[in-house]
């Protein structure tokens, strides 16, 4: 009977050890990346239906990982302004790469058939990665779309540089005085240190 109880009590304390690890796991994911944090990489289905990763920038120096959707205001007033990001910085080595974190059985303007429309009807420059399964946004800790990360390609893999919002004005692209991501991958070409290297991303909450 004693030894009975024993096992019990460590049968219990295993199975609250082996929570409380699990919790803590899940709260480094939801954290996300932090700045100087190295992003993993990922293989996410193209509006081209081609599978898309980093790794496949071969020449790339850097990467503008930017959340974005179809439906969201926020999102559609940043566009001509992504597309802008991507013909200035590619051929620099820093290419767009757009990803919808959104679930479309939430939200069915998202879904990958309606990303396929959105990108051809706007002229995307770039590829448009859909997050089935919601796999790679929580990694990143992104929250809003848009919400953006900077990664400097290194030997040591991709790192963060940048995390937040393109500009401080999505309401009018020609009132805008602070050009975040714009003045981070200028910095990075430059050998400099990023000027401001996180921002409050300001967007729609993103659709789980």
């Amino acid at each position: 009977m004693k030894t009975l109880k024993i096992l019990v009590v460590v049968t219990f304390v295993i199975a609250v050890s082996a929570f409380a690890l699990d919790k803590v796991t899940v709260n480094k994911v939801d954290k996300g990346y932090a700045i100087g944090d190295i992003a993993t990489d990922f293989k996410l289905k193209n509006v081209d239906d081609a599978f898309v990763s980093l790794a496949d920038y071969k020449e790339a120096k850097g990467y503008i990982v930017i959340f974005t959707c179809n439906h969201c205001p926020y999102s559609v007033a940043y566009e001509d302004r992504i597309i802008e990001l991507d013909k200035s910085f590619k051929a620099r080595g820093y290419p767009v790469i757009a990803i919808n974190p959104n679930n479309p059985k939430a939200y069915p303007g998202d879904s990958f058939d309606n990303m396929k429309v959105r990108s051809k009807s706007k002229g995307f420059t770039f590829p448009y990665l859909f997050d089935d399964g919601q796999k790679v946004y929580p990694l990143y800790g992104a929250t809003k779309t848009p919400h953006v990360y900077v990664l400097e390609k290194t030997p040591e893999g991709n790192i963060v540089r940048y995390i937040g919002a393109i500009d401080n004005n999505y309401k009018d692209a020609s009132s805008v005085t602070e050009k975040y991501v714009e003045n981070a991958v200028n910095a990075l070409l430059e050998g400099k240190k990023v000027p401001v290297e996180i921002t409050k991303a300001i967007g729609c909450s993103i659709k789980a």
